[in-house]
């Protein structure tokens, strides 16, 4: 084989796409299929045990599905080598299986992109990249649409992508009347909470999942996280099924409920789906067809379905077009000048702060937090304490069963913290406690208020809140979108504004890391 090789088709752990364009002529009898499991993918950021294991377990899933298609898998397991990272892993193959070729679509890292191909230009292996079909919008299709704008905002990308594929569209305008319905969508629980609810097709570990889990909980086992409740949809048939179990159970009440927040709920009526779309097991068409089904079919409201595709064909595409076109630059900047290091208790979850701590115990243990779990709680402490961005991003990478580098930065950077200075979101997302005491029921348990700002109950929310205000105030005071929220901070009296503050340096005081553990990890 290694002297007649025609290609090597690399597949990495983000690209188990059964009907990806490198397998469009593939020959069993030419060609072969790479890919690698390498400890610095675990340990590059700190990752948690479920994010690692829902990596190795998709690709070994997915390699014994090509085998069984008789495609020859060269796989390297991560304990049957020694090579600390992909590049060097394939450069040692590809000096042993001497291929003409080596078919890719581009890594979902923008570092991967760059160091892969020149991995194969040293070997003297041709680097042939085909396009990525799992997307609906290509480099190209992005750039075309961005033109000359100095600021990128979802809601036209959005309108331009569902002109062109037609989805939700009628007779060229959009069905219902309107491009979203996003007031329709900010339902919250009353006091008896969400009630029984309809809980996610699990999927139990096969013994090749078993035996990722153990690996997984012997080699990481100093990694934040627990693998008891593993049930990820991993193999195509799979993720179907999980996508099929949402649209008949959670779909209709989505739109309404997912901004909610509740104690001890993960799920609510989210979909789950993320991660299997970027492990790229499912494809966004399918999705976005069978929500648009549901809606024809009178199963899901408009508001529901609406709301969800945008997730999909907006967000999910915007954020993507975004990365390409930003990198490698994107990554460095930092417009709030944030330089406060990320506190300690976002690796332990160990915070008197009940939204906190239920986000982020939530966080450690599944590897999943819903995406204003992500936005206002996690990522809204960070933006008011004035973290550094760049850390902020490390941390969202490693925690994530669904992170990506290409979905995961431009969300962080760029929506969460702002760090971008507006140009893919026109204001920062800045709230006191009230939004939680609003969306949840998080604070009804919590030892802090979240209308104090001062004094032993004050909620660190609410007194980072008018601390950010107070130190943001010259940047914002007269932005368009802003400009209510530094007005009422003008109504402060000084005396009040300066306990505030004071309170503020003081909580910045206490959160600074502990200089003696490890990647946020106690100990």
């Amino acid at each position: 084989m290694a002297d007649s090789l025609r290609n090597l088709v690399l597949v990495l752990g983000d690209q188990l796409d059964a009907g990806s364009a490198v397998f469009d002529d593939f020959d069993p009898a030419r060609d072969a299929v790479w890919m690698a499991e390498v400890a610095h993918e675990a340990t590059q950021v700190w990752s948690t045990k479920p994010r690692i294991a829902i990596f190795l377990a998709a690709m070994r899933q997915f390699r014994d599905a090509l085998r069984a298609r008789g495609f020859t898998v060269h796989y390297r397991a991560l304990d049957e080598h020694a090579h600390p990272d992909l590049e060097s892993a394939l450069a040692d193959d590809l000096a042993a299986l001497k291929p003409a070729k080596l078919l890719a679509v581009r890594p979902g890292e923008w570092r991967l992109a760059q160091s892969l191909p020149k991995a194969c230009e040293a070997a003297g292996v041709r680097w042939i990249e085909r396009p990525d079909r799992h997307f609906y919008c290509d480099d190209d299709d992005f750039a075309d649409w961005a033109g000359k704008r100095k600021e990128y905002r979802l809601e036209f990308f959005y309108r331009w992508l569902r002109k062109r594929e037609g989805v939700l569209m009628q007779d060229g305008e959009p069905v219902g009347g309107q491009w979203n319905f996003d007031h329709d969508n900010r339902g919250r629980f009353d006091k008896r909470g969400p009630g029984l609810l309809p809980a996610p097709r699990a999927f139990a570990p096969d013994a090749t999942t078993r035996g990722v889990l153990a690996m997984v909980n012997e080699r990481f086992a100093a990694h934040p996280g627990r693998l008891e409740g593993f049930d990820w949809p991993l193999t195509t048939a799979q993720a179907q099924a999980a996508l099929d179990d949402f649209i008949a159970h959670r779909l209709p009440l989505f739109g309404r409920y997912q901004d909610a927040m509740w104690e001890g709920e993960p799920w609510l009526y989210h979909s789950r789906l993320s991660a299997a779309m970027n492990l790229k097991l499912l494809p966004p068409r399918a999705v976005v067809a069978a929500a648009e089904q549901a809606y024809r079919d009178g199963h899901a409201p408009i508001e529901a379905v609406e709301g969800f595709i945008r997730q999909v064909i907006g967000w999910r595409e915007f954020v993507r077009g975004v990365y390409w076109q930003r990198m490698p630059g994107f990554l460095e900047e930092n417009a709030l000048g944030a330089e406060a290091p990320l506190p300690d208790f976002y690796w332990t979850g160990h915070t008197d702060m009940a939204c906190l701590r239920d986000a982020l115990r939530q966080t450690l243990d599944l590897g999943y937090a819903h995406h204003i779990q992500r936005l206002m709680v996690t990522g809204l402490f960070a933006l008011l304490l004035g973290v550094r961005p760049r850390e902020v991003h490390g941390w969202y990478l490693a925690v994530y069963v669904d992170a990506v580098e290409w979905v995961e930065l431009p969300n962080v950077l760029g929506m969460s913290q702002y760090a971008d200075d507006g140009r893919m979101t026109s204001k920062p997302y800045a709230a006191s406690g009230a939004y939680i005491q609003k969306m949840s029921n998080h604070c009804a348990g919590c030892r802090f208020k979240p209308g104090e700002a001062t004094g032993a109950q004050a909620c660190p929310f609410t007194t980072l809140y008018w601390d950010f205000l107070a130190r943001h105030e010259a940047k914002f005071a007269r932005h368009p979108r802003t400009a209510l929220q530094w007005k009422n901070l003008a109504r402060k009296p000084a005396a009040e504004l300066a306990a505030i503050r004071r309170q503020a340096d003081a909580l910045r005081r206490a959160l600074a890391p502990d200089s003696r553990s490890k990647h946020g990890v106690d100990g």
